[in-house]
């Protein structure tokens, strides 16, 4: 590397710095509710519908329960069925921690040490029974019910909600809940 080329480095992390920090500035931050009860949100919840990842890309049934541990932390198990509702059961234990200053709608979720993933409770009805979770970065969102299904209308309300917060719903899959029910797993 030559002397002149050691001198445009700086210049030039100052400049992609700056486009880095334009570029997390153009969306405004994710809305969340004023309060969560979070006593109230433990217990099992259907995923209805998310953006699936690598590790469950293909979930059938898919199941998000918590529980608060002595220690505050939130203890989280992620059940499905794989490809199918007669698929392997698939099992993932991330660890939640609710933020100090989230007012309890604003969670770490820690799948891989030390890699820890935003959690955000965008909204949740009054009687606790369907909830939107979303990430700052809009890749990845939730729609889960206590139940292994929600209306069309609520669901549209949800995608709505999703749209006017700057996700790209398109990316949405709806998790197939039928067999879930019928065989009597957590929340129905």
């Amino acid at each position: 590397m030559t002397r002149s080329s050691l001198f445009r480095l700086p210049a030039l992390a100052a400049v992609l710095g700056t486009l880095a920090l334009a570029a997390c500035q153009s969306k405004p931050p994710l809305p969340v509710m004023q309060s969560v009860d979070v006593s109230r949100y433990m217990g099992p919840w259907y995923v209805i519908s998310s953006t699936p990842t690598f590790l469950d890309n293909g979930a059938y049934g898919a199941i998000e329960s918590y529980e608060q541990a002595a220690n505050g932390h939130i203890l989280t198990t992620y059940t499905f069925h794989k490809d199918s509702f007669d698929g392997p059961l698939k099992t993932m234990k991330p660890l939640g921690t609710v933020k100090k200053d989230g007012n309890g709608a604003v969670w770490d979720m820690q799948f891989f040490a030390p890699i820890q993933a935003d959690y955000r409770i965008m909204y949740v009805d009054p009687d606790y029974q369907v909830t939107l979770v979303g990430q700052t970065g809009r890749t990845r969102a939730w729609i889960m019910a206590r139940k292994p299904s929600i209306s069309e209308a609520e669901y549209n309300r949800m995608i709505d909600m999703l749209k006017a917060a700057g996700y790209d719903t398109t990316i949405m899959r709806r998790m197939p809940q039928v067999a879930a029910a019928a065989n009597g797993r957590p929340g129905s």
